[in-house]
Protein backbone atom coordinates (compact mmCIF):
# COMPACT_ATOMS: atom_id res chain seq x y z
CA UNK A 1 0.00 0.00 0.00
CA UNK A 2 1.32 3.42 -1.12
CA UNK A 3 2.57 4.93 2.28
CA UNK A 4 2.34 8.38 1.28
CA UNK A 5 -1.15 10.80 2.32
CA UNK A 6 -2.52 7.48 3.31
CA UNK A 7 -5.40 8.41 5.81
CA UNK A 8 -4.16 5.38 7.53
CA UNK A 9 -1.12 5.54 7.82
CA UNK A 10 -1.23 9.20 8.73
CA UNK A 11 -3.99 8.26 11.74
CA UNK A 12 -1.42 6.06 12.57
CA UNK A 13 1.66 8.10 12.78
CA UNK A 14 -0.58 10.60 15.02
CA UNK A 15 -1.70 7.49 17.00
CA UNK A 16 2.40 7.94 18.26
CA UNK A 17 1.68 11.60 19.39
CA UNK A 18 -1.65 10.94 21.10
CA UNK A 19 -0.06 8.05 23.29
CA UNK A 20 3.39 9.96 23.87
CA UNK A 21 2.18 12.92 24.95
CA UNK A 22 1.14 11.05 28.54
CA UNK A 23 4.34 11.18 29.46
CA UNK A 24 4.85 14.74 29.12
CA UNK A 25 1.57 15.49 30.53
CA UNK A 26 1.96 13.33 33.74
CA UNK A 27 5.44 13.56 34.31
CA UNK A 28 6.38 16.46 32.67
CA UNK A 29 3.86 18.92 33.60
CA UNK A 30 1.55 17.52 36.36
CA UNK A 31 1.29 14.82 38.74
CA UNK A 32 4.87 13.64 38.70
CA UNK A 33 6.60 17.08 39.69
CA UNK A 34 3.80 17.83 42.53
CA UNK A 35 4.15 14.54 44.17
CA UNK A 36 8.25 14.70 43.95
CA UNK A 37 8.04 18.26 45.00
CA UNK A 38 5.33 17.44 47.93
CA UNK A 39 7.67 14.62 49.41
CA UNK A 40 11.09 16.23 48.96
CA UNK A 41 9.62 19.45 50.70
CA UNK A 42 9.29 18.60 54.88
CA UNK A 43 6.24 20.10 55.57
CA UNK A 44 7.12 21.35 58.98
CA UNK A 45 10.27 22.96 58.28
CA UNK A 46 9.77 23.65 54.38
CA UNK A 47 13.24 22.48 53.88
CA UNK A 48 13.66 21.63 49.58
CA UNK A 49 17.25 19.70 50.01
CA UNK A 50 17.84 16.81 49.23
CA UNK A 51 20.81 14.08 48.66
CA UNK A 52 21.90 12.41 45.54
CA UNK A 53 24.67 10.29 45.49
CA UNK A 54 26.11 11.44 48.25
CA UNK A 55 25.85 15.27 47.51
CA UNK A 56 22.87 18.04 48.76
CA UNK A 57 20.74 19.70 46.13
CA UNK A 58 17.51 21.90 46.20
CA UNK A 59 15.04 19.13 45.01
CA UNK A 60 13.77 21.48 41.81
CA UNK A 61 17.17 22.09 40.89
CA UNK A 62 17.81 18.63 40.93
CA UNK A 63 15.41 17.82 39.06
CA UNK A 64 15.71 19.94 36.32
CA UNK A 65 19.47 19.15 36.14
CA UNK A 66 18.37 15.40 35.55
CA UNK A 67 16.46 16.73 33.00
CA UNK A 68 19.00 18.57 31.30
CA UNK A 69 21.75 15.82 31.65
CA UNK A 70 19.05 13.33 29.84
CA UNK A 71 18.73 16.26 27.20
CA UNK A 72 22.58 16.40 26.83
CA UNK A 73 22.60 12.29 26.47
CA UNK A 74 20.09 12.89 23.01
CA UNK A 75 22.12 15.70 21.98
CA UNK A 76 25.73 13.02 21.76
CA UNK A 77 23.87 10.05 21.30
CA UNK A 78 21.23 10.56 18.18
CA UNK A 79 22.85 11.95 15.69
CA UNK A 80 24.89 9.02 15.00
CA UNK A 81 21.78 6.36 15.76
CA UNK A 82 20.01 8.69 12.98
CA UNK A 83 22.86 8.62 10.67
CA UNK A 84 22.85 4.45 11.26
CA UNK A 85 19.06 4.26 10.83
CA UNK A 86 19.33 6.50 7.47
CA UNK A 87 22.18 3.85 6.55
CA UNK A 88 20.14 0.96 7.01
CA UNK A 89 16.54 2.02 6.78
CA UNK A 90 14.97 0.76 10.28
CA UNK A 91 14.08 3.58 11.91
CA UNK A 92 11.62 1.84 13.18
CA UNK A 93 13.34 -0.25 15.22
CA UNK A 94 14.72 2.84 17.22
CA UNK A 95 11.38 4.28 17.37
CA UNK A 96 10.12 1.25 19.40
CA UNK A 97 13.51 0.71 21.19
CA UNK A 98 13.36 4.40 22.75
CA UNK A 99 8.99 3.84 23.22
CA UNK A 100 9.80 1.22 25.35
CA UNK A 101 12.93 2.77 27.44
CA UNK A 102 10.19 5.94 28.05
CA UNK A 103 7.39 3.77 28.97
CA UNK A 104 9.16 1.09 31.07
CA UNK A 105 11.10 4.11 33.09
CA UNK A 106 7.45 5.74 34.06
CA UNK A 107 6.41 2.21 35.27
CA UNK A 108 9.66 2.32 36.91
CA UNK A 109 9.19 4.83 38.76
CA UNK A 110 5.90 3.55 40.44
CA UNK A 111 8.70 2.69 43.26
CA UNK A 112 9.57 6.29 43.83
CA UNK A 113 7.74 5.94 47.79
CA UNK A 114 7.77 8.51 50.22
CA UNK A 115 11.20 8.72 52.38
CA UNK A 116 13.20 6.60 49.73
CA UNK A 117 16.07 7.36 48.41
CA UNK A 118 16.01 9.68 44.96
CA UNK A 119 18.85 7.88 42.74
CA UNK A 120 16.79 4.88 41.37
CA UNK A 121 13.49 7.40 40.83
CA UNK A 122 15.72 10.54 39.23
CA UNK A 123 17.68 8.04 37.05
CA UNK A 124 14.32 6.77 35.52
CA UNK A 125 12.98 10.26 35.32
CA UNK A 126 15.78 10.54 33.23
CA UNK A 127 15.61 7.72 31.11
CA UNK A 128 11.73 8.16 30.44
CA UNK A 129 13.32 11.92 29.38
CA UNK A 130 15.55 9.99 26.84
CA UNK A 131 12.77 7.60 25.47
CA UNK A 132 10.27 10.47 24.85
CA UNK A 133 12.75 12.70 23.28
CA UNK A 134 14.24 10.04 21.28
CA UNK A 135 11.13 8.21 20.12
CA UNK A 136 10.13 11.71 18.75
CA UNK A 137 13.22 12.33 16.54
CA UNK A 138 12.52 9.36 14.94
CA UNK A 139 8.49 9.87 14.93
CA UNK A 140 9.30 13.39 13.10
CA UNK A 141 11.57 11.35 10.62
CA UNK A 142 8.56 9.63 9.12
CA UNK A 143 6.54 12.75 7.99
CA UNK A 144 8.30 13.46 4.75
CA UNK A 145 7.74 9.60 3.88
CA UNK A 146 4.16 9.70 5.12
CA UNK A 147 3.15 12.94 3.51
CA UNK A 148 3.78 14.84 0.05
CA UNK A 149 5.37 18.81 0.81
CA UNK A 150 2.02 20.46 0.49
CA UNK A 151 0.64 18.50 3.10
CA UNK A 152 2.87 18.12 5.69
CA UNK A 153 1.77 21.47 7.39
CA UNK A 154 -1.69 20.09 7.66
CA UNK A 155 -0.70 16.42 8.76
CA UNK A 156 2.28 17.83 11.72
CA UNK A 157 -1.06 20.16 13.01
CA UNK A 158 -3.10 16.75 13.38
CA UNK A 159 -0.39 14.83 14.89
CA UNK A 160 -0.07 18.10 17.54
CA UNK A 161 -3.33 17.68 17.70
CA UNK A 162 -4.26 13.86 18.29
CA UNK A 163 -0.96 14.84 21.09
CA UNK A 164 -2.70 17.43 23.10
CA UNK A 165 -6.56 15.45 23.03
CA UNK A 166 -4.86 12.41 24.30
CA UNK A 167 -3.04 14.09 27.20
CA UNK A 168 -6.36 15.47 27.74
CA UNK A 169 -8.11 11.55 28.12
CA UNK A 170 -5.17 10.14 30.22
CA UNK A 171 -4.06 13.22 32.56
CA UNK A 172 -8.12 12.76 33.47
CA UNK A 173 -8.45 9.28 34.08
CA UNK A 174 -4.96 10.00 36.24
CA UNK A 175 -7.40 12.85 37.73
CA UNK A 176 -10.04 10.70 39.03
CA UNK A 177 -7.75 8.45 40.80
CA UNK A 178 -5.51 10.89 42.34
CA UNK A 179 -8.30 12.69 43.32
CA UNK A 180 -11.00 9.89 44.37
CA UNK A 181 -8.92 7.59 45.26
CA UNK A 182 -11.89 6.14 47.44
CA UNK A 183 -13.41 5.06 44.18
CA UNK A 184 -11.02 2.20 44.32
CA UNK A 185 -10.44 1.66 47.73
CA UNK A 186 -6.96 2.72 47.96
CA UNK A 187 -6.66 4.50 51.24
CA UNK A 188 -2.34 4.84 51.00
CA UNK A 189 -1.78 9.34 50.11
CA UNK A 190 1.16 8.32 48.03
CA UNK A 191 -0.38 5.72 46.32
CA UNK A 192 -2.64 7.56 43.89
CA UNK A 193 0.25 9.42 42.17
CA UNK A 194 2.14 6.20 42.04
CA UNK A 195 -0.91 4.52 40.27
CA UNK A 196 -0.86 7.65 37.66
CA UNK A 197 3.03 6.92 36.63
CA UNK A 198 1.37 2.69 35.64
CA UNK A 199 -1.39 4.43 33.71
CA UNK A 200 1.47 6.24 31.60
CA UNK A 201 3.46 3.21 30.65
CA UNK A 202 0.22 1.39 30.28
CA UNK A 203 -1.36 4.11 27.55
CA UNK A 204 2.05 5.15 25.81
CA UNK A 205 3.14 1.22 24.78
CA UNK A 206 -0.10 0.44 24.04
CA UNK A 207 -1.34 2.74 21.58
CA UNK A 208 1.98 2.86 20.30
CA UNK A 209 1.72 -0.67 19.35
CA UNK A 210 -0.67 1.02 16.58
CA UNK A 211 2.16 3.02 14.60
CA UNK A 212 4.63 0.18 15.71
CA UNK A 213 2.29 -2.23 13.37
CA UNK A 214 1.18 0.16 10.52
CA UNK A 215 3.97 2.86 9.56
CA UNK A 216 6.15 1.68 6.90
CA UNK A 217 9.56 0.11 8.04
CA UNK A 218 12.53 2.72 7.21
CA UNK A 219 14.12 3.29 3.62
CA UNK A 220 17.77 3.07 3.71
CA UNK A 221 20.05 5.82 1.73
CA UNK A 222 20.32 5.55 -1.70
CA UNK A 223 24.22 4.15 -2.64
CA UNK A 224 26.12 0.74 -1.25
CA UNK A 225 25.68 -0.64 1.63
CA UNK A 226 29.29 -2.48 1.93
CA UNK A 227 30.51 -1.31 5.92
CA UNK A 228 29.17 -1.81 8.92
CA UNK A 229 26.28 -0.46 10.82
CA UNK A 230 28.90 1.88 12.99
CA UNK A 231 31.10 2.62 10.14
CA UNK A 232 28.24 2.91 7.79
CA UNK A 233 26.38 5.66 10.73
CA UNK A 234 29.53 7.41 10.52
CA UNK A 235 29.78 8.13 7.17
CA UNK A 236 25.79 8.83 6.75
CA UNK A 237 26.83 11.60 9.40
CA UNK A 238 30.03 12.81 7.61
CA UNK A 239 27.66 13.13 4.58
CA UNK A 240 25.43 15.08 6.26
CA UNK A 241 27.63 17.76 8.00
CA UNK A 242 29.61 17.76 4.54
CA UNK A 243 26.24 18.95 2.96
CA UNK A 244 25.39 21.49 5.79
CA UNK A 245 28.82 23.42 5.13
CA UNK A 246 27.14 24.32 1.92
CA UNK A 247 23.85 25.22 2.98
CA UNK A 248 24.43 28.92 4.91
CA UNK A 249 20.65 29.17 5.23
CA UNK A 250 20.18 25.80 7.01
CA UNK A 251 23.37 26.57 9.81
CA UNK A 252 21.53 29.97 9.98
CA UNK A 253 18.38 27.58 11.15
CA UNK A 254 19.63 24.90 12.77
CA UNK A 255 21.26 28.04 15.38
CA UNK A 256 17.85 29.92 15.24
CA UNK A 257 16.01 26.55 16.36
CA UNK A 258 18.40 25.95 19.38
CA UNK A 259 17.55 29.21 20.71
CA UNK A 260 14.30 28.84 19.79
CA UNK A 261 13.62 25.45 21.35
CA UNK A 262 15.50 26.36 24.65
CA UNK A 263 13.02 29.20 24.91
CA UNK A 264 9.94 27.45 24.36
CA UNK A 265 11.14 24.33 26.64
CA UNK A 266 12.54 26.30 29.55
CA UNK A 267 9.27 27.65 29.82
CA UNK A 268 7.43 24.41 29.49
CA UNK A 269 9.38 22.14 31.51
CA UNK A 270 9.82 24.53 34.76
CA UNK A 271 6.04 26.36 35.00
CA UNK A 272 4.67 23.53 36.99
CA UNK A 273 7.79 23.87 39.77
CA UNK A 274 7.60 27.43 39.31
CA UNK A 275 3.88 27.27 40.08
CA UNK A 276 3.89 25.48 43.03
CA UNK A 277 7.27 26.73 44.91
CA UNK A 278 6.31 30.18 44.29
CA UNK A 279 2.90 30.86 44.10
CA UNK A 280 1.95 27.86 46.27
CA UNK A 281 -0.49 26.92 44.14
CA UNK A 282 -2.33 23.59 45.09
CA UNK A 283 -2.12 20.57 43.13
CA UNK A 284 -5.31 20.39 42.02
CA UNK A 285 -5.39 23.73 40.45
CA UNK A 286 -1.61 23.44 39.01
CA UNK A 287 -3.18 19.80 37.01
CA UNK A 288 -6.67 21.70 36.16
CA UNK A 289 -4.83 24.89 34.29
CA UNK A 290 -2.63 22.52 32.65
CA UNK A 291 -5.51 20.76 31.39
CA UNK A 292 -6.68 24.33 30.11
CA UNK A 293 -3.49 24.75 28.68
CA UNK A 294 -3.89 21.35 26.89
CA UNK A 295 -7.27 22.40 25.44
CA UNK A 296 -5.99 25.91 24.43
CA UNK A 297 -3.48 24.46 22.32
CA UNK A 298 -5.76 22.21 20.28
CA UNK A 299 -7.20 25.71 18.96
CA UNK A 300 -3.72 26.70 18.22
CA UNK A 301 -2.42 24.08 16.72
CA UNK A 302 -5.65 24.58 14.42
CA UNK A 303 -5.41 28.37 13.76
CA UNK A 304 -1.72 27.97 13.38
CA UNK A 305 -2.09 25.36 10.34
CA UNK A 306 -4.73 27.24 9.08
CA UNK A 307 -2.45 30.36 9.36
CA UNK A 308 0.71 28.44 7.59
CA UNK A 309 -1.70 27.70 4.21
CA UNK A 310 -2.69 31.30 3.71
CA UNK A 311 0.16 33.33 5.03
CA UNK A 312 3.46 31.24 4.91
CA UNK A 313 5.25 29.41 7.65
CA UNK A 314 7.93 32.35 7.97
CA UNK A 315 4.98 34.69 8.48
CA UNK A 316 3.26 32.78 10.90
CA UNK A 317 6.73 31.58 13.01
CA UNK A 318 7.40 35.17 12.94
CA UNK A 319 4.37 36.32 14.22
CA UNK A 320 4.01 33.10 17.06
CA UNK A 321 7.26 33.55 17.97
CA UNK A 322 7.32 37.55 18.74
CA UNK A 323 3.99 36.81 20.82
CA UNK A 324 5.90 34.04 22.59
CA UNK A 325 8.93 36.48 23.49
CA UNK A 326 6.71 39.10 24.83
CA UNK A 327 4.96 36.40 27.16
CA UNK A 328 8.45 35.26 28.19
CA UNK A 329 9.38 38.88 29.26
CA UNK A 330 5.86 39.38 31.23
CA UNK A 331 5.94 36.44 32.84
CA UNK A 332 9.13 38.14 34.74
CA UNK A 333 6.28 40.02 36.29
CA UNK A 334 3.63 37.15 37.56
CA UNK A 335 3.20 37.07 41.19
CA UNK A 336 0.11 35.51 41.92
CA UNK A 337 -2.23 33.08 40.83
CA UNK A 338 -4.64 34.85 38.83
CA UNK A 339 -1.69 36.53 36.90
CA UNK A 340 -0.09 32.92 36.00
CA UNK A 341 -3.65 31.89 34.78
CA UNK A 342 -3.85 34.31 32.37
CA UNK A 343 0.00 33.61 31.36
CA UNK A 344 -1.46 30.04 31.11
CA UNK A 345 -3.79 30.30 28.37
CA UNK A 346 -1.72 32.63 26.30
CA UNK A 347 1.21 30.14 26.59
CA UNK A 348 -1.45 27.28 25.50
CA UNK A 349 -2.60 29.17 22.59
CA UNK A 350 0.75 29.83 21.55
CA UNK A 351 2.24 26.51 22.07
CA UNK A 352 0.20 24.68 20.23
CA UNK A 353 1.24 26.08 16.97
CA UNK A 354 5.08 27.23 17.40
CA UNK A 355 5.95 23.77 17.87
Amino acid sequence: MEATNNKKTIWAWCMFDWANQSYNMVITSTIFPAYYVYYTTNQKTHADTVTFFGHKYVNTVLQTNILGLSYLLIVVMLPILTSIADYRGNKKRYLQFFTWMGALACAGLFFFKPGSSLELPLIFYGLASVGYCGGFVFYNSYLPQIATVDQQDAVSAKGFIYGFAGSIVVQLLCFVVVLKPALFGITSEDLPARISFLIVFAWWIGFSVIPFIMLPKGEPNAGSHKYNVLTGGFKELAKVFGKIKKMPLLKRFLLAFFFYSVGVQTIMLVAANFAAKELHMKDDDLISIILIIQVVAIIGAWITSKSSARYGNVRTLIALVTIWTILGCLMYFIANQTQFYFAAFGVGLVMGGVQ
